[in-house]
Formats: structure tokens, C-alpha cells, sequence
């Protein structure tokens, strides 16, 4: 059977995954500027993303976290960077079903900016590449 410190060390990842998980949720759009078909990875992410915020979820990554730090002890880090920055991110103190909504909502907007500005960038691209041709 795994030792307690295995269990916190992949709590702090399964928080690690969690936080780039959001962030790929919010920005993982950019990723179209290079990769023709990031939408097909984003999309579904960022619906998710966004879903679990407006239904006032909780995504499974909280629970198995914080099933993790139990099995390792329950004993709180000393103030580590992960514990005292991340966590906060990922479950910030307070947060109430408005505040979920408008990470909801904040989470579309965002997309569909980044979304529409990758476009708008993609079509000025082939635009600029048929006026060298002559044609």
C-alpha cells in the first residue's frame, strides 16, 4: 500500500493538472494559431469547463484531491507555493453560485474572442498569401 507522502505528492499533481486544465479551458483556443485542430480538443474542454461553472458543479478533480490529502494524513503543507498560490486559484475561498456564473460566462467570452480573433488571423493570413501569387 502506497505511504502517505506518495498520496500528497499526487494530490499536488492532480491540483498541477487541475490549474492547467483551467488554463487550457480559457486560452487553449491560441493553440488553433498552430494546430489546425486544437478546436477539436478545446472545444469540448472549454464546454465542460464552462458547464461545470454554470451548473454550480464541482469538477471530479476537487474531490479526488481532496480524497488524496486525506489518504496522505490530512496534514496542510507548511505554506509551499502550489498550497498557498494554486489552491487558491483552483478553489478560491467564497465562492458562491454568482461568482461560478460569472466564471461561466467569463470562460464563453473569453473563447469566442479568442476564437474570433484566431479566425479573423487565419483568413488575413490566406488573404495575404494570395495577393503575392498574382492572382
Amino acid at each position: 500500500m502506497p505511504s502517505a507522502p506518495i498520496y500528497g505528492t499526487l494530490a499536488v499533481l492532480v491540483v498541477l493538472f487541475h490549474f492547467a486544465f483551467i488554463l487550457f479551458v480559457m486560452f487553449g483556443g491560441l493553440l488553433w494559431l498552430r494546430w489546425r485542430r486544437a478546436p477539436w480538443v478545446h472545444l469540448p474542454a472549454a464546454v465542460w469547463g464552462a458547464g461545470i461553472e454554470l451548473a454550480g458543479g464541482v469538477c471530479p478533480l476537487t474531490p479526488l484531491e481532496h480524497r488524496l490529502r486525506a489518504m496522505a494524513g490530512g496534514a496542510a503543507y507548511p505554506g509551499g507555493f502550489i498550497e498557498h498560490y494554486l489552491v487558491r486559484i483552483v478553489y478560491p475561498p467564497g465562492l458562491t453560485p454568482t461568482i461560478q456564473w460569472a466564471l461561466g460566462i467569463g470562460a464563453i467570452v473569453l473563447n469566442v474572442a479568442i476564437y474570433a480573433w484566431v479566425r479573423r488571423r487565419r483568413i488575413e493570413a490566406r488573404v495575404g498569401a494570395g495577393a503575392g501569387t498574382g492572382v
